[in-house]
């Protein structure tokens, strides 16, 4: 899978195509122990099992990696969630924005295999990781939903709640520094505000408020029907 993006550095503007063929989803990556049982508890309320570790790296298809503003998911029980996105070309780390999209209702039977079934968009613009790596807790994710006929805000957090791309490569790799080419990690998520429900929009947004910047990617859900 190639993905193709707009770099943004602070003095220049770019684009790479990455060639990805090793996607990964950190699951349960908050860094306190509070924020993970938090998140725990708001899936188990839906019916999610609990992880049998925190945190765990969850692959999925590379071909579920979408450059896309909509996506399709069989019936209605499928929601998004504001994570970022982690890949390397060369020695240089960049980070962007994505959504791990799951479906909820087949989250109750499997975790793995309901991230496995949804596309996971990702956004088309990119920074480099060393421009944001001595600022990176300030960093603020966010998520709307429609909701009512009104855009609402879904998620809003600091990414000093999770664990730093630096560790989850420690996680994934099993103590090597450095992320493997050709992988892309998605890197977890904080709550929901209001509780998991799903929405036909979802846009997501991160900010970075000391070099006053953002990267945002919106999509719609085309609902597929679920026939029995």
């Amino acid at each position: 899978m190639k993905l193709h993006f707009t770099i943004e550095s602070v003095s220049s503007r770019s684009e790479l195509a990455v060639e990805i063929d090793q996607l990964v989803v950190a699951g349960w990556a908050g860094r306190d122990r509070a924020a993970i049982d938090h998140h725990i508890e708001e899936l188990a309320a839906i019916g999610v099992p609990r992880p049998s570790a925190v945190p765990l790296f969850y692959r999925v298809s590379d071909n579920t990696a979408v450059q896309a503003d909509v996506i399709q998911s069989v019936g209605t029980e499928s929601s998004g969630e504001v994570e970022t996105f982690i890949f390397r070309s060369g020695e240089a780390l960049y980070v962007s924005l994505a959504s791990d999209h799951t479906d909820r209702k087949l989250e109750s039977h499997s975790v793995a295999l309901s991230k496995q079934i949804c596309a996971k968009p990702i956004a088309s613009t990119a920074w480099p990781f060393a421009e944001v790596a001595d600022h990176w807790d300030q960093l603020i994710m966010r998520s709307w939903i429609d909701e009512n006929g009104a855009e609402t805000l879904y998620q809003e957090g600091p990414l000093s709640s999770l664990r730093t791309p630096q560790d989850l490569i420690l996680g994934l790799t099993g103590g090597e520094a450095s992320l493997p080419e050709k992988t892309g990690m998605i890197c977890g998520t904080v709550g929901a505000i209001g509780g998991i429900r799903p929405s036909g929009r979802f846009t997501m947004e991160l900010s970075d408020p000391v070099l006053n910047r953002r990267i945002r990617h919106s999509y719609t859900i085309e609902t597929l029907p679920e026939v029995r």
